[in-house]
C-alpha cells in the first residue's frame, strides 16, 4: 500500500519520495480511480509514490507540508470528478454527500480543488514542479465555459499557475514525464513530450500564423535536431516525430471573452482535432502568452493495456480508513472494466474529450485474469456488478479499414447514422461473457455500464448475425432485474441537438425486448434515461416527452437536468445560443426556475400512468 503520512513513509523506511500525489478523492487502490492507477504504473518502473488523499486547505496546510518536497515533482487531481459537478446540482444547489469520501460526508475537498491544491503547493514549495491532470485538468485545458460562475475561464494552467498538464489515460505520458524529470531534461525537451499541455509566456512559436485557425499548416519543428530524432530518442520523441507537424491556432482567450462565435468556432476545431486518428498541436494565446497541447499518444494498443491493468491493485480502500464506507467504492469494487474510450460522440458527453473516440481494449486472457482473483475479494459472493466501460458493447470494435478511420473526421462513428466502415460485430464479446461466467466462483456477471443499442439495432430490425443472440444474452444473463438505456429524449430535433439517433430506434428496442421477455417467461424490466432542459429542448418538448405513448407502463424515474460541463459541443451551445457544428441559433433554457420545471413536469406526467 502506498504511504500517506510521515509514519507510513518511515515504516517502509524511505529516506526520500520521487512524487507525491494529491488528490480530491479518498485514496483506493483500483484501478477505476486515476490516482492508483498513475501510484501503481510509476511504481512498476521503480519510483517511491505518496499518496496525500483529501488534503485540509482550510487550516495551517500542515497536510501539504508533512511529507515535505518529493525528489521529481508533485501530482495532483480533483479526483474521479470535476469538483464543481462533485460540488453542486444543475440548480446550482450545494449537495449534501459526497460518495468520493468516507461516510459520503460532503466538503473534503475545495471548489476548484485544482487550482486551489496548485497554488498551495507553488506557495510552499515554489522550486518543484506541478504537474495536475484528471478530469477536471483534462476539461479546462484550453479556454472553456464554467457554468458556476458563468463565464469564460482560461485554461487551469493560467488560473491555477501549474508548470505542467497531462490530459486524458496518463499511463505513458507521467511515465515520460518522470523519467524527462529524473534525467533533468531541459524544458524545451519536455515540451516533445505527448499529451502534455504547458503555458509559455511570450509570442507564438516561430513560423505560426494566428490566422491558421481552423486551418492546420506544416511548420518546421524548433529545437536542435538532436532533440527530436536521432539514435537514442526517448518514445515520447520518436512519437512526436511521427505525428503531423500542423499547428492549430485558436482564437484567443481574449477574443473569446469579447465574441461568442469565435468560443464556438474554437471549441469546433478543437472537437474535429480531439477526433482525429492523427491529431495536430493546439496553441491558444492567452495574455502576454499562449498555451500549447501536444497531441495525444497513439491509441493504446492491447499489450499497452494488459500492462496497465497487470499491476498488484488490492482493490481495497487505503487502511487509513479503518473499515468506513466509501459508497463510490460500493459501486464498483466488484466490477471488471474491459476497454476505454466511446466513438459514440454524444454532445453532453465527456468521455471522449477524456478517453479519446478510438477504443483500447484488454486482452480476454487479461480480463479472465482479473476476474479469477476477485474470488480472494473480502466480501465476494460471485456477482460482478459490471463488466464494462464508457459503453460496455464497444469492447473490441474498430473501423474495418484503419486508413479510412485515419482520414476521417466525423466525432461520432454513430450519428448521424452508423459509419459503413464500422465493424460492430458482438461475438467476441459474447465469447468474453460466456469465457467469464466459466470461471470457478462466478455466479452472475452483469453489465451495469451503459451500452449503445444503435450498435446492434436499426429501425427495420438487426445490425447483423451477432446482434439478436447479444440482446437475448444481454436482456436474459447480464442485466439483474432492469436495464438502463439512455435514449436521452423523444423528440428527434432534441436528439439532433444531442447527437443520439432518433426515438424511432427505441420503440423498436422495446419491441425486441419484450419479445425476449415473452418468449422466455421472464420479467426483466427496461428503464430509459432522459436528459431534461438539455440545448434545443422547451417545456413543450418535456410535455411531448412524458406524454409519449411508447413510454407508457414503463418505470419512469430517471430524468436529469442538463448540466453544462467544460469541453462538451451541449455547453458551448448553452453558452453561447450556437450550435458550433454551423453555427445556427439554438434555444437553451437559462432560468433555473424553469429548468427545475422542465423536470420536476416529466415526473409530474409519469406518475398519471
Amino acid at each position: 500500500m502506498f504511504p500517506t503520512s510521515v509514519k507510513e513513509v518511515q515504516a517502509l523506511g524511505w529516506d526520500y519520495i520521487d512524487v507525491i500525489l494529491f488528490s480530491g478523492d479518498a485514496f483506493i487502490d483500483h484501478p477505476s480511480f486515476g490516482t492508483a492507477v498513475i501510484a501503481r504504473w510509476l511504481q512498476k518502473w521503480g519510483y517511491r509514490v505518496a499518496v496525500v488523499p483529501q488534503p485540509n486547505w482550510r487550516d495551517d496546510l500542515r497536510d501539504f507540508r508533512k511529507l515535505g518536497a518529493p525528489r521529481l515533482y508533485f501530482g495532483l487531481n480533483s479526483g474521479a470528478m470535476d469538483s464543481m459537478v462533485n460540488h453542486y446540482t444543475a440548480s446550482k444547489r450545494l449537495r449534501h454527500d459526497d460518495a468520493y469520501t468516507p461516510e459520503g460526508k460532503a466538503g473534503a475537498r475545495p471548489d476548484y480543488a485544482v487550482t486551489v491544491y496548485t497554488k498551495i503547493l507553488k506557495e510552499l514549495f515554489p522550486d518543484v514542479p506541478v504537474i495536475i491532470g484528471g478530469i477536471e485538468a483534462s476539461l479546462r485545458r484550453l479556454t472553456h465555459y464554467d457554468y458556476w460562475q458563468d463565464r469564460l475561464l482560461p485554461s487551469v494552467l493560467v488560473s491555477s499557475g501549474a508548470d505542467w498538464l497531462c490530459y486524458g489515460m496518463g499511463e505513458r505520458p507521467m511515465l515520460e514525464f518522470t523519467r524527462g524529470i529524473e534525467k533533468g531534461w531541459s524544458r524545451h525537451r519536455l515540451q516533445q513530450i505527448p499529451q502534455l499541455a504547458f503555458y509559455v509566456d511570450g509570442g507564438l512559436p516561430a513560423g505560426t500564423l494566428v490566422e491558421t485557425c481552423g486551418h492546420p499548416r506544416p511548420h518546421k519543428r524548433e529545437g536542435p535536431a538532436d532533440e527530436v530524432g536521432g539514435r537514442g530518442r526517448s518514445e515520447a520523441e520518436a512519437v512526436s516525430a511521427s505525428v503531423p507537424a500542423g499547428r492549430l491556432v485558436l482564437h484567443s482567450y481574449e477574443e473569446c471573452l469579447r465574441s461568442k462565435r469565435a468560443f464556438a468556432e474554437n471549441f469546433q476545431q478543437i472537437e474535429t482535432n480531439a477526433n482525429l486518428m492523427h491529431p495536430g498541436t493546439i496553441i491558444e494565446p492567452v495574455g502576454k502568452g499562449y498555451v500549447q497541447v501536444n497531441p495525444p499518444f497513439p491509441t493504446a494498443t492491447q499489450e499497452e493495456m494488459d500492462s496497465f491493468w497487470d499491476l498488484p491493485f488490492t482493490k481495497l480502500p487505503h487502511p487509513r480508513y479503518k473499515g468506513k464506507r466509501i459508497p463510490a467504492y460500493d459501486m464498483i469494487k466488484f466490477s471488471v472494466n474491459t476497454h476505454r474510450g466511446c466513438f459514440g460522440g454524444c454532445n453532453f458527453c465527456t468521455i471522449a474529450a477524456h478517453q479519446g473516440k478510438f477504443i483500447s481494449s484488454r486482452s480476454e486472457e487479461s480480463i479472465l485474469k482479473e476476474v479469477r482473483a476477485l474470488n480472494s475479494l473480502p466480501g465476494f459472493a460471485g456477482n460482478i456488478s459490471d463488466v464494462g466501460a464508457p459503453t460496455a458493447n464497444m469492447y473490441g470494435m474498430h473501423g474495418k479499414k484503419q486508413e479510412a478511420c485515419a482520414k476521417c473526421r466525423r466525432p461520432s462513428c454513430l450519428f448521424p447514422s452508423k459509419c459503413p466502415n464500422l465493424d460492430c460485430d458482438h461475438s467476441r464479446l459474447m465469447e468474453l461473457y460466456r469465457r467469464i461466467d466459466s470461471v470457478k466462483g462466478i455466479r452472475h456477471s452483469y453489465i451495469g455500464s451503459g451500452i449503445r443499442y444503435d450498435l446492434f439495432l436499426t429501425e427495420d430490425g438487426f445490425v447483423d448475425a451477432s446482434s439478436k443472440p447479444y440482446l437475448k444474452a444481454l436482456v436474459l444473463d447480464h442485466t439483474s432485474g432492469r436495464l438502463k438505456v439512455a435514449p436521452e429524449h423523444t423528440e428527434d430535433h432534441v436528439l439532433q441537438k444531442m447527437g443520439k439517433p432518433t426515438f424511432r430506434l427505441f420503440e423498436r428496442l422495446r419491441r425486441e425486448f419484450d419479445s425476449v421477455n415473452r418468449e422466455a417467461g421472464t420479467h426483466v424490466g427496461l428503464v430509459p434515461y432522459f436528459i431534461s432542459s438539455h440545448p434545443g429542448c422547451t417545456m413543450r418538448d418535456m410535455q411531448a416527452l412524458a406524454a409519449h405513448p411508447a413510454l407508457k407502463g414503463i418505470w419512469m424515474e430517471q430524468v436529469q437536468d442538463f448540466t453544462p460541463t467544460p469541453m462538451t459541443t451541449s455547453s458551448v451551445m448553452f453558452y453561447t445560443g450556437l450550435d458550433p457544428r454551423d453555427m445556427k441559433p439554438v434555444f437553451s433554457e437559462h432560468d433555473l426556475a424553469r429548468k427545475q420545471q422542465q423536470k420536476s413536469f416529466f415526473f409530474k406526467k409519469s406518475t398519471k400512468k
